[in-house]
Formats: C-alpha cells, structure tokens, sequence
C-alpha cells in the first residue's frame, strides 16, 4: 500500500510538467484567436506549382474580408496584433461541404447498427423510425447539427451546403434547425441550406401527380433562408415517377431562384436508366441556369452518381457534350457510396466494385467539375468516418490511386475550389486558385505542421487555424503526453534532486512527527526522502495515454 501522501506529490511534479506543454501549445497562435478587420499572416507556406516558391515563406494581407497582398516573408518572429505567425506551415483555401446532412448526423445509436442495414432499403426504413422524433425533440437536433458544424469549423470549413429533410415524417422541424445554427455561426460559416426530399415525392405508385411530401417541400421554400432545393428521385416507386420527380425540383428552383441539387443514379446496376441524362434533358428545357454575370449564377449539383462509374470512354464522351455550358457540378461520396454499393458482389473473386465517382481521372480526362464531400455522420447510410474533408483525400489517394503531382492538386481542389463552385458561390467570391492572389476572399485553412500540399494530402495534421473574412474563427490544438521508460529521478541533474529534497522535506518532517506519536522525527529522515523519491519515480510508470484536442 503507498504511503500517505504520495498521490499529492505525483499531483504537484505532474502539474508544472503539463502546465509547460499547455503554454507551448497556446503560444502556436497566441493572441490570433481575436477577430479583426485586418490579418497579417506571416512566415507561411502557399501551394505554389513551383518547388523553389513553394519553399518560400510568404506574408498574406489580409484586409476588408480580401487579400490585399502577397509578399515574401521578412523572416521575423515578433507577431504583434493583428498578425499570425504561421511558423512555417501551409495555408490552402477553406475547406468545403458540398453536400452534408445536418440534421440525420450522429445517429447510429438509434438505428440498431448491430443488425441493420444490409441495404440501402433498410438502411431507409431505419432513419425513418429515427427521424420519428425529430420534430418531438428540437434541443437534440440543436445539439447533434451543432457539433457537426462546430467540429466542421475546426477541420478548416467556412462553407457548407446543409441538406435538411423536408416530409411529412418531420414536417419542418429540421429546417427550424437549420436555421437558427446558420444564423448562430454567420460569422465562422456560411450554412447554406439545402431543403431535401429524401422521401418519395408521391405518395402511391398510381400517382400521377404529387402528394404530402411535396407540399411540405413548397412549403419549406416559403423560408428566405433557403438557398438550395433537392430530392432523390431514385426512391420513387417506378422510373416514371422519378423522371417526374427531377422536372418538379426543377421547376421548383427556377421559380424560386434556387440551385437545384440532386442525389441521383445511386446505383452500380448497368441494366438501370441512369437519370442524369434526364436532368440535363429538363435543365435545357426549362433554362435559367447559365451565368448571367460574374456576380451570381443558379447551378445543379449531382451527388453519388455511382452508376456512372460502368459509363464507357464513349459515353463519358458523351456526357461531357451533353452538360456543355451547363453549370453542373458532380459530387463523389466516398464514404458513403463505398459503404452501401455493390454488395450483391461481396462473393465475387475481387469482392464489391470502387463504386464511387473517380475524382482525378474523370477531372483529367474529360474536364468534369467533380467535387468530393463527406455526407453524413454516423448514422445508417455512413456508419464510420469524420467531418474532415481532408481525409477524403487521403482516401481518395489509395481509392484513385492518385499521388502525381496533378491529382493532388485536384483532391485539394475537390474539397475547396470545386467544392465551392457546387454551392453555386459567385465566381467574384471564389479564389482564383490553390494559393491566394491579390483580390481573393480572405477564407483559409492553416494546417499546422505541414509543409506542403503532399503532406496535406498525404498524412494531414490534426492541428490546424480556420479564418474566414480576414478573421481567426477557429483553431484546434493537440495537448500530448507520453510515458519515459526511465526514471525522472535518474535524469534529474544533482542540483534539481537536491531542491527537489529541500522543498519537500519541511512538509514531510512535519507530517513524520504528526503522526509518529512524538518520536524524535529525525529517526524517519530516510524514510522521508524514500517516499519523495518513490512519487517521483512513479511517474515513470506506464500510464494511459492522454491526448485532447482543444
């Protein structure tokens, strides 16, 4: 049994030990976490496409939300306010959602993970029973959509289109939600919201016209804050109806003004009518989607579009024709469309297909804007990964098996630039590229020990900086501790040990002679200094490793 006394003294040598990490932690951006109207970001890396200027340290000016210059760096460290000492690491464009669903995150515990899904229709059948008590329970779709646009921010993202499900399961709760989070992190990012039709727009597979589901859904758009409108038409009963159901969302958003934004062709079944064919059909017909300046546009974005990875060179051919000038944005979802398609091959030689939109290649070859998002969060449809975008690519790199020097690029691009460009952003608002010019918004991501846009990809850090208009809005930090094999007492120089002894011994001569009874307290000298010794050494013992992102 130890000795009274000991756990306090493990406390007081641990406390000095974990306050000095804390200190070397805070000093990355100390004092940057103050929102100003000018940011000067010093001694950072940019992803220049020339090694020599990639190498470089730069100063970023920032000022009115815009970069007003770019300069090499002075190399000083002395960083008053309003300026960032980056130290050395990179900064890219903010990261992006393209496509993410804010009010079905964080949900797998009420989908009976364990036993369901085996597919993608019970994988539907079990949100369903989840979304029941969505509109019962406003507090926790506060909370659940919070965390996920609060951890979203600390990855590096100032944008996001919020996918919000609009139907007679959940009325219009949701989009509540969705609301009042956009109005509550304005100023760290821009939440677009997106109302969705996940549900099948008619009620019976008779119907010739629509039923409940699209009346909350024209309903929904009676709410000024909502940007984007969508459905899947895939889950309609008969290809009739989804064909119908593409024309409705279309018509919808050219009367509204709204950007149009489909989960489409959710299949890798080559004896299935890919529908997006019928988009680009009604999208012609209907118009209205062509940039009329360089101030805004209308745009339709095309999420999963899995069943156009068994399209032949031919009819990618085709397909880039077809969109022409047409503002359409595809949109792979890696974890998703990993995770549900192509299980009907799981007993084939080399098992399940890549069943998800080959970024790089499809960019590449046939000058496509593909972007890439997360999509959902823990719930039936995607039980595993995080909200950082920047793992996709570091997917996307072993997925496409992409790691030239241009499909790096275009992973990043995917996740911000493109990204981007699918929220239908003005081009006015969008940076001109990979590294920021003169006139770009002042929207980054510092990614903290990180050199280049390789390590970004490659193996990105935890640690990272998120300003958005020329303001730190976030930062996520690493407080780290690992245990030494040997003993601190052995690694004590001789005059640390003996301070060390000094300090310690008043209190324990004291409490020797406390509760000897009166004896001669000398007597436990040694026995003293054995226990002050063995608190010490203590500490040297394997203990459970520790490390909180703040």
């Amino acid at each position: 049994m130890e000795p009274f006394g000991l756990q306090w003294i493990q406390k007081w040598w641990r406390e000095p030990l974990e306050s000095a990490d804390s200190s070397l932690a805070e000093a990355t951006v100390d004092r940057a976490d103050v929102p100003q109207s000018t940011l000067i970001i010093k001694n950072v890396r940019l992803a220049h496409t020339d090694n020599a200027m990639a190498e470089q340290l730069w100063t970023v000016e920032c000022r009115g939300k815009k970069v007003k210059q770019v300069s090499l760096s002075d190399g000083s460290n002395d960083v008053p306010l309003p300026e960032f000492d980056a130290k050395g690491s990179l900064l890219l464009p903010s990261l992006c959602h393209s496509h993410i669903h804010l009010d079905k995150c964080f949900i797998l515990d009420r989908c009976k993970f364990l036993s369901l899904p085996r597919d993608f229709t019970e994988a539907m059948k079990v949100t369903a029973r989840a979304k029941q008590d969505f509109r019962y329970d406003p507090d926790d779709l506060l909370r659940r959509g919070r965390r996920l646009v609060r951890e979203s921010i600390e990855c590096g993202v100032t944008s996001m289109r919020a996918h919000v499900e609009v139907d007679s399961i959940v009325g219009l709760s949701s989009l509540a939600a969705a609301v009042r989070l956009r109005n509550e992190f304005k100023t760290a990012c821009n939440v677009q919201i997106a109302v969705f039709a996940q549900e099948p727009l008619f009620d019976f597979v008779a119907d010739t016209t629509p039923g409940s589901n699209y009346r909350f859904l024209k309903q929904a758009l009676e709410d000024p804050e909502v940007e984007a409108i969508g459905s899947a038409p895939y889950v309609e009963a008969n290809i009739d109806q989804a064909k119908k159901n593409i024309t409705l969302i279309l018509e919808l958003a050219a009367q509204m003004g709204l950007h149009a934004d489909f989960h489409l062709d959710y299949n890798v079944d080559p004896n299935t009518e890919p529908l997006i064919w019928e988009v680009i059909r009604e999208a012609k017909r209907i118009g209205g989607w062509l940039p009329i300046d360089n101030e805004s546009y209308r745009g339709i974005t095309i999420g999963h579009a899995t069943r156009l990875q068994l399209f032949t060179p031919d009819q990618w051919q085709e397909l880039q024709q077809a969109i022409g000038k047409l503002p359409i944005t595809l949109v792979g979802l890696p974890n998703s469309d990993l995770y549900m398609q192509g299980r009907r091959d799981m007993d084939k030689p080399l098992g399940p297909p890549r069943s998800t939109l080959r970024v790089p290649y499809i960019a590449r070859k046939y000058d496509l804007q593909i972007a890439m998002s997360v999509n959902n969060i823990e719930n039936a449809f995607t039980p595993q990964g995080s909200v950082d975008p920047l793992a996709l690519c570091t997917l996307g790199v072993a997925l496409f098996q992409s790691a030239t020097p241009g499909d790096i690029r275009t992973l990043i691009r995917s996740v911000t630039l493109t990204s981007k460009r699918a929220l239908g952003i003005a081009p006015s608002d969008l940076p001109q590229g990979l590294f920021p010019q003169k006139g770009d918004p002042a929207d980054f991501v510092i990614i903290h020990e990180t050199q280049t846009l390789y390590q970004a990809v490659l193996n990105p850090s935890h640690d990272r900086t998120t300003i958005r208009g020329g303001a730190v809005v976030a930062r996520r930090l690493t407080k780290r501790w690992i245990t030494c094999s040997q003993s601190l007492v052995a690694v004590l120089p001789w005059y640390r040990r003996v301070k060390l002894s000094y300090m310690l011994f008043p209190p324990l001569f004291l409490y020797k002679f406390l509760i000897s009874g009166g004896v001669p307290v000398f007597m436990h000298f040694e026995t003293s200094l054995e226990i002050v010794f063995k608190a010490i050494d203590s500490t040297a013992l394997p203990q459970p490793y520790e490390s909180d992102a703040s």
